[in-house]
C-alpha cells in the first residue's frame, strides 16, 4: 500500500521483497514465527497497525519462539560489539561505574542460571541503576511469572525497533 496516507518508511517496508523484509524483521526480533506473522499481514495501512500485529504475534509466541527471540539479545551491560542497536538501547549502562557494571554481570549470571535465558528488559531510557534494580526484583519471580514479564518486555522492544524501521526514511 503506497497511498499518500501511508508514511514513506512504512510504504517502503510494505513493498520490500520478502527476503529483505524478513531480514529487516529478524534484526528487530530474532523469532522466526514473529517475523513470519508480520510478513503474512503486509501491507499495513498505518504504523499502529504494524505495532498491533507485532503485539499479537508476540502474545502468541511459544516457549521455543520466546527462547529464539531472547537468544538475539545480549546481556545488559554487554551490548553486541559493532551493533549500534544494542549499544543505543543499553546506553544507560554506558556511563555506569565499574562497581555497577560488575554487579550487573553477577546479576545477569545469577538470573541466567535461575531462568535459563538472558535477562530481558526494555532498556531504552533506563539508567544502569534502574536495570540493576529490575533484575534484583525479578530474580525472585517464579519461572512462569518471569516468562510473562519477558513477553511484555519483548513486545515493548519490538515496538521500538519497528518504529525505527518504518519511521526512518
Amino acid at each position: 500500500m503506497t497511498s499518500t496516507s501511508t508514511p514513506p518508511g512504512l510504504a517502503r517496508f510494505n513493498t520490500l521483497e520478502e527476503h529483505a523484509a524478513h531480514t529487516a524483521l529478524h534484526e528487530a526480533c530474532a523469532s522466526t514465527a514473529w517475523a513470519e506473522r508480520l510478513l503474512a499481514n503486509r501491507p499495513y495501512a498505518t504504523a499502529e497497525d504494524l505495532y498491533t500485529a507485532s503485539d499479537a504475534a508476540t502474545a502468541e509466541l511459544t516457549a521455543a519462539d520466546l527462547d529464539e527471540a531472547m537468544a538475539g539479545h545480549p546481556p545488559i551491560g554487554r551490548p553486541k560489539p559493532g551493533d549500534p542497536t544494542s549499544a543505543r538501547e543499553q546506553r544507560g549502562m554506558a556511563g555506569a561505574s565499574d562497581a555497577l557494571k560488575a554487579e550487573m554481570l553477577e546479576l545477569n549470571l545469577a538470573y541466567q542460571e535461575r531462568f535459563g535465558h538472558v535477562f530481558l528488559i526494555c532498556a531504552t531510557g533506563r539508567t544502569g541503576e534502574q536495570m540493576r534494580d529490575a533484575v534484583r526484583e525479578r530474580i525472585a519471580n517464579t519461572p512462569e511469572r518471569e516468562r510473562e514479564i519477558v513477553r511484555t518486555e519483548l513486545a515493548k522492544i519490538n515496538r521500538i525497533r519497528l518504529a525505527r524501521l518504518v519511521e526512518d526514511d
